[in-house]
């Protein structure tokens, strides 16, 4: 490692690292052609194979205008033709826009409209949702699954398929990810070809992951987790993709035993459905070794029942988000239980800093918000200097989570700074309460928001999502009496037996939870 100017920061990178974000698959080509690529609904790419339909897309793309540097946004779901759109974009030094299949039209003209898209390759079923001419006057294709598919097909016939890659500078944007905009518009961050190098690297290292991993794309692929801890990940190790078009917890159980998958990364939610599924005990998972997990704690009993279903799963807490790259902590391997209420350590060339509201750093074991630095945060969003000056200080990214970190660096999260509670003058963080609410049994999702109350200013109102009948209100005050302070015990508890609203980047809407508290 060594220090290195990037985008006007110092930056301890990596000194070996993938020049491009192409590179990640010509370097696996190159070294297994012949090994499986991607798996996905009983059909199967080897490298090579993956390749000819990549170097397809490609050369339609390039035929129909498409050019370096200019953005296609990629409306599609979790399937093969992701991967290929993907890395088709990428040789030909394009900006892949991923984004999420529940954008509604709105959100997905304004995204098109403020990145200055000049394509957009969509499922078929999401044809209604394509912004026309008027709303997208930049928008010069539009190209649906089964036009795709024609296009590579027409291009075989064509003389001129072998593509040179294009000339690519690492520290040009990649990809836009839209973060969720749960106030005011989206933001699109710029994910680099450099921030992307150092976060597959991240993760292979953290997780020990070679060539013979076989890991699930069970979240979506537009998302910064898995375009980047899978997608990404997975090819630059030279592995195997398993492509889960959409999670249900048994289909997903049959098909990691089937495809003997030993690499997942999921919200824990999703493993707490895996648990309560029947099938469960009778399936053989023995080669699932990694399991890790972010965006909630992973209750006890969870990790427990994991432990004894299978022994040879070790669960791995990760912290970060679309504009660190994915991972800025990882815990570990083996660590998890021993540290259940950290995110892990800062991975090997990010700087985490805690400030207080003056921007002044704080010791070990102070609270304040996180403030990230590295190799793998992005430069900054696209075309939006107003929210890149705001978002952005010193080369560091402000999180808006408040945190801690101790004497040997572990992190722990607290809370988003606009979501903690102020009850009476107490501050309560929303984190620990749903901690508590997370380790009772049967709990899938639990969430915290503030009330307002005109003498206390706001009271503590839970929502918990669940399939058990047996789970009632005096149980859960009971339960958080026992393990939190008097004043922190939520005084409403509401019970769904669906998911809890997240915005089409999966994050929790706690804003549409406190519009229930109101109504």
């Amino acid at each position: 490692m060594r220090n290195e100017t990037h985008y006007g920061r110092e930056l301890l990178c990596f000194t070996e690292r993938p020049p491009s974000f192409y590179a990640l698959f010509a370097r696996s080509l190159a070294q297994h052609p012949n090994h499986e690529a991607i798996s996905c609904n009983g059909q199967r790419w080897t490298y090579a194979e993956a390749a000819q339909e990549i170097d397809r897309l490609a050369q339609g793309f390039s035929s129909l205008g498409l050019s370096q540097g200019e953005r296609v946004v990629m409306f599609l779901s979790n399937r093969p033709e992701f991967i290929f759109v993907l890395f088709a974009l990428q040789k030909l030094g394009m900006i892949a826009v991923p984004v999420g299949t529940r954008e509604q039209a709105p959100g997905l003209a304004y995204i098109v409209n403020q990145c200055g898209a000049a394509g957009i390759v969509y499922d078929d079923h999401l044809s209604d949702r394509i912004p026309d001419a008027p709303a997208a006057p930049l928008l010069r294709l539009r190209l649906s699954t089964h036009k795709l598919g024609a296009m590579a097909v027409a291009e075989t016939d064509q003389a001129h398929t072998d593509l040179t890659p294009a000339s690519i500078d690492e520290d040009a944007c990649a990809c836009i990810l839209y973060t969720s905009g749960t106030t005011g518009r989206p933001k699109g961050a710029m994910l680099t070809h450099l921030n992307i190098a150092h976060s597959v690297i991240h993760y292979e290292v953290a997780f020990k992951l070679n060539k013979h991993d076989r890991a699930a794309l069970a979240v979506p692929a537009s998302h910064v987790t898995g375009l980047i801890a899978l997608i990404a990940t997975i090819v630059h190790v030279g592995g195997t993709l398993i492509i889960v078009p959409e999670f249900k917890a048994s289909e997903f159980l049959a098909l990691a035993a089937r495809e003997r998958m030993s690499y997942s990364l999921m919200v824990p939610a999703m493993y707490q459905l895996c648990l309560l599924q029947e099938n469960f005990s009778q399936l053989d998972l023995s080669s699932w070794r990694v399991g890790g997990f972010g965006g909630a704690p992973m209750p006890v009993p969870t990790v427990q029942a994991l432990a004894a279903a299978v022994p040879a799963l070790t669960l791995v807490n990760c912290y970060g988000a679309t504009e660190t790259t994915s991972p800025a902590t990882i815990m570990p391997l083996g660590l998890s239980a021993l540290h259940n209420d950290s995110v892990g350590l800062p991975v090997p060339c990010a700087n985490i800093l805690i400030k207080n509201d003056q921007g002044e750093s704080l010791a070990p074991g102070e609270s304040g918000e996180l403030w990230i630095g590295g190799a793998m945060v992005v430069p900054g969003y696209w075309d939006n200097p107003e929210a890149t000056a705001k978002g952005f200080t010193d080369g560091y990214w402000r999180s808006g989570d408040i945190g801690s970190k101790d004497a040997l660096g572990l992190v722990r999260i607290f809370d988003r700074i606009k979501d903690m509670i102020n009850r009476g003058g107490y501050k309560i963080y929303s984190v620990e309460v749903e901690n508590a609410l997370m380790a009772l049994p049967g709990v899938i999702e639990a969430a915290v928001v503030g009330h307002p109350c005109e003498v206390l200013g706001e009271r503590v109102h839970a929502y918990i999502y669940t399939q058990l009948q047996q789970i009632d209100v005096a149980s859960v005050r009971a339960h958080c009496a026992a393990h939190l302070a008097d004043y922190k015990v939520p005084e409403q508890v509401m019970f769904v037996d669906h998911p809890l609203p997240r915005n089409p980047n999966g994050k929790l809407l706690k804003r549409a939870l406190r519009s229930m508290t109101q109504d």
